[in-house]
């Protein structure tokens, strides 16, 4: 005889903070116990405290406090990549180049030893939400050299930031230095032994990338640049209203990074709030005819990240653009954590690494 299956008409648990607003990273089931256990010693696996300023506080409080987070995450970041062995097929300098706004700019510049012929270079812009950190921070530098180590020339930009020690320069003045850098390393692609440029950055470095390419292809310099790999980028900047669009804004939100801070640091990119739907300044906002006849992009994302949805709408966007696009997803993971946790998440990080090597040599 027959059974039937008894019917429920509980739904499935919706996935971190929209099935229970309670989760943290380290409560979270779906969130790697390696990443919770390099998280712990600074209280990462934990929602963060609310910033003592908020959108409507002053610039100068803002600024403050911009310096007091730099610091506090260049602490955390040089912990996390200590005592890794040193990579010695590298060689590294600095040039120092006039910026179209008159300004110097340093482009740190990682070459592998004993390659012959010409590779791909990656144009690389650092994350901290075009606000603070910087491209000589021991992270970038590390993750410069491991590119570089496997076959890659890798170019770092050393843009002015919106706040923290290389600010006060508001958008676009950021956009303007990895535009500039851009036009430098072009016009030196024999003389630094690169085939092929690609454009790459994590989170605002992200945000940079996507731009850099938006504005190349309005001043007709899309032929400077071979292919675009973001990761997890930082492109919304409306984070006060989360969008039905983006869920991942709530399910995700306090997971490393929270939309509180993300507002800050977003109020400070662009203080007078005139570009707010500009895609220079915030790539999401792009129009079908912004993105129609870019070069090939990656959108990797992080599924535990708050950013997760922007970056997976702007790919969707490039799709339907007719743009040559995939995504990835890094499970298990927060905002850039296949950047920060070498440490911690060797297997992960060399994914990433092999994945833009990957890209670069398709081109």
């Amino acid at each position: 005889m027959a059974t039937s299956t008894p019917q429920t008409n509980e739904l499935p648990l919706l996935p971190g903070r929209l099935g229970n607003p309670d989760l943290v990273l380290k409560t979270d089931p779906r969130t790697d116990p390696r990443l919770i256990a390099a998280c712990a010693p600074f209280a990462l696996d934990v929602a963060p405290p609310p910033a003592p300023v908020t959108v409507n506080s002053s610039l100068p409080d803002k600024l403050a406090y911009t310096v007091a987070n730099e610091a506090g995450m260049e602490g955390v970041f040089t912990a996390l990549c200590a005592d890794l062995p040193p990579i010695t097929n590298v060689k590294r300098r600095t040039e120092v180049i006039k910026g179209m706004d008159g300004n110097d700019i340093n482009l740190h510049i990682h070459t592998p030893q004993n390659v012959s012929g010409p590779v791909p270079c990656v144009y690389h812009m650092h994350g901290g939400g075009m606000v603070v950190l910087t491209a000589a921070g021991p992270t970038y530098v590390r993750w410069r050299d491991e590119l570089a180590a496997i076959g890659m020339v890798v170019v770092g930009v050393e843009f002015r930031n919106g706040g923290g020690k290389l600010g006060n320069h508001p958008f676009p003045a950021g956009l303007n230095d990895c535009t500039s850098g851009l036009q430098w390393v072009f016009d030196h692609k024999a003389a630094l032994g690169i085939s092929k440029i690609v454009l790459s950055g994590e989170s605002g470095g992200g945000n940079l990338t996507l731009a850099s390419c938006l504005k190349a292809k309005k001043d007709n310099r899309l032929a400077q640049i071979n292919g675009v790999y973001a990761l997890c980028p930082y492109i919304y900047g409306a984070w006060a209203q989360p969008s039905k669009e983006l869920p991942s804004l709530i399910e995700n939100n306090d997971y490393l990074i929270n939309r509180g801070l993300m507002g800050v640091l977003a109020s400070v990119y662009d203080p007078e709030h005139k570009n707010a739907t500009n895609p220079f300044c915030w790539p999401y906002w792009a129009t079908r005819e912004d993105l129609q006849g870019l070069p090939p992009h990656v959108i990797s994302v992080n599924e535990l990240d708050p950013l997760r949805d922007e970056g997976l709408r702007y790919y969707q966007k490039l799709l339907a653009a007719g743009v040559p696009v995939y995504s990835r997803t890094v499970n298990g993971t927060c905002h850039a954590a296949d950047v920060l946790f070498r440490k911690a998440l060797p297997n992960v990080y060399a994914a990433t690494l092999r994945d833009i090597k990957g890209f670069a040599d398709s081109l």
